[in-house]
């Protein structure tokens, strides 16, 4: 394993950064891992190196919080080694005071999730979508109370426009405010758009960019070219025109004698702006070949090849996925580019 700084705190983290929304209830995901599958993958993680976990408090709803903290416990070489990351937005009830960013819901979400996790303190706590229905000060406000309780040691933020994400830090810092240390954005070969705005932000400001998706739901690793369910639904996120882009992926995976996931991972690692791609691990064997990945040097020939296949696309947050019970997308735009509180 190698290691790195995320972002401007200090703080070591390993490269490649372990994500934990693969381990819940199938109720939840029909893909997800029960706490006994996972066992194996976390005292394999534990043992290769990972310093770093990501997870949220909505991935089956609180349960891979809790297999994480048995995990840590059980297998991990100790709290101080450890650096947890997770995250509030999502619906954690039937509730409307159940989800989003309201100062109520923070002050509830961060002990439950405390709970779940079996400690006292996460490393960083993210906010994994914006909510449109609550100001931005408060959000600001409630999150600076986490910090200073001592219930958060930061802050990140996830998937936003590069102007939302400039305007919060603005206003932390205006207010004497925790500013967001990291941000967690979807990028990889397939969809890059976050290179126009985001990544020179957070490379201006000293902020870790720990992307998810790094191959693109699987795409990426060839899952586009399995006869199977999961690359059927797959391919319904995919472009006519993301062929060409995993073909150059195939190509340089082939001429250097590596598996197609790697190649994809080691792009991600040359860029000067990601602190720690979030690795999803439903088999042993992507433990291994994620950390392989980090020993891959990448010539400027075959860079050329992995990226001048890729045509811009429409920005992409996942709104649909993260959306608020009643809230919809057009809402949510009339929000962003009218200044106007949506109404529910």
């Amino acid at each position: 394993m190698k290691y790195g700084t995320l972002g401007n705190t200090g703080i070591q983290v390993s490269r490649l950064a372990f994500g934990c929304s693969s381990y819940g209830s199938k109720n939840w995901m029909p893909w997800a891992l029960s706490e006994e599958e996972a066992q194996h993958h976390y005292r394999r993680a534990f043992e290769a190196g990972f310093s770093f976990f990501d997870t949220a408090d909505s991935y089956s709803t609180g349960l891979s919080e809790e297999i994480l903290g048995r995990a840590v416990k059980r297998f991990g070489p100790g709290r101080d080694r450890i650096v947890i990351a997770t995250k509030v937005f999502g619906a954690m009830g039937p509730d409307a005071n159940q989800q989003g960013l309201s100062r109520k819901h923070i002050r509830h979400a961060i002990d439950d999730s405390l709970r779940r996790l079996g400690t006292d303190y996460v490393d960083l706590y993210q906010i994994h979508r914006l909510d449109p229905r609550t100001p931005d000060e408060d959000v600001l406000e409630a999150l600076d109370a986490v910090v200073r309780a001592g219930k958060a040691l930061h802050i990140g933020a996830s998937s936003m426009h590069a102007f939302q994400f400039a305007r919060l830090q603005a206003l932390a810092r205006a207010n004497g405010l925790t500013p967001f240390v990291t941000m967690q954005n979807k990028y990889n070969l397939l969809y890059r758009e976050e290179e126009r705005e985001m990544l020179p932000l957070c490379l201006d400001q000293g902020v870790g960019v720990i992307p998810y998706s790094p191959l693109a739901r699987g795409l990426l690793a060839g899952s586009r070219r399995a006869d199977t369910e999961r690359s059927r639904v797959v391919k319904d996120f995919a472009r006519p025109e993301d062929d060409a882009v995993i073909d150059g992926v195939f190509a340089v995976a082939q001429a250097r004698g590596y598996k197609p996931a790697q190649i994809a991972l080691a792009w991600l690692l040359h860029n000067p702006a990601v602190t720690a791609p979030i690795v999803g691990v439903t088999k042993l064997h992507h433990i291994d070949d994620a950390i392989a990945a980090l020993d891959i040097a990448l010539s400027d020939d075959e860079l050329d090849t992995l990226e001048r296949a890729y045509r811009p696309q429409q920005v992409q947050h996942d709104r649909n996925e993260q959306l608020l019970p009643g809230q919809t997308a057009a809402a949510d735009l009339r929000h962003l580019f009218r200044g106007g509180r949506v109404q529910q």
